[in-house]
């Protein structure tokens, strides 16, 4: 049977990249919702909601005062424990609408790294146990009440969290790919220049080694999260 899945989108080039694959094949028809052009009232009520990276603080809603009614529009789903899925940006709203504090984190963490699993190789993020994955972001959150850390790092506590069966968060990127990963590049090359050890060179050439087993093993993850909803 079809089911539907909405993935909320931030900047064109931080899409499901290789979520889409799994998600598909799990029988989700896939829509975009572009934020700042589409409006929350349009949204209606997927199987499935995902909302995806970007640049922008979630604290912003004086400049992006969108971010209000994506956020209710959240809070509103999350209340009614609908699956919920959040990368990066998306994890940092989730956060939000749970009530939890979201605030600029000690450093920006940018770069290929491995998680410290919080429940080892016996939880859902054992996959990517010692194996790097992508980071990129300079925001962090706390933890909010009744959600169960899943990962963290030296810079960023809050990793991952999963909210009952129904709500997962990843502050890092396991849907990554190399390919399409060049638009990353030029998209956030301001960022990258502004950010001392980050490189354009060693981010392409970091991925181009480490996206392939991490993505394999993202997508494992997912599977096992989906087979649970």
């Amino acid at each position: 049977m079809t089911k539907t899945l909405l993935a909320i989108r931030h900047v064109a080039f931080e899409d499901l990249g290789g979520f889409e694959e799994p998600l598909a094949a799990a029988g989700y028809t896939i829509r975009y919702a572009d934020m700042g052009v589409d409006a929350v009232a349009n949204f209606g009520d997927p199987d499935l909601l995902v909302m995806l990276g970007g640049p922008i603080g979630v604290y912003e809603d004086d400049l992006y005062p969108w971010l209000k009614g994506e956020i209710a529009y959240i809070a509103a789903r999350l209340k009614a424990q609908k699956p919920t899925l959040g990368i990066c940006l998306g994890a940092q709203l989730m956060a939000r609408a749970l009530g939890a504090r979201v605030y600029p984190g000690p450093a920006k963490e940018i770069g290929w790294k491995p998680l410290n699993l919080a429940q080892g190789d016996t939880g859902l993020l054992a996959p990517l146990g010692n194996h790097p994955v992508l980071h990129w972001h300079g925001d962090t959150f706390d933890l909010p009440e009744g959600a169960v850390l899943l990962a963290s790092t030296d810079i960023c506590r809050n990793q991952a969290f999963s909210l009952g069966r129904h709500g997962l968060a990843f502050q890092f990127h396991p849907e990554a790919c190399e390919h399409g990963f060049e638009r990353w590049l030029i998209g956030h090359t301001c960022e990258i220049a502004a950010t001392a050890g980050v490189t354009v060179m060693g981010l392409r050439d970091d991925t181009a080694r480490l996206a392939s087993a991490s993505l394999a093993k993202g997508q494992q993850v997912l599977r096992s999260w989906l087979a649970e909803l």
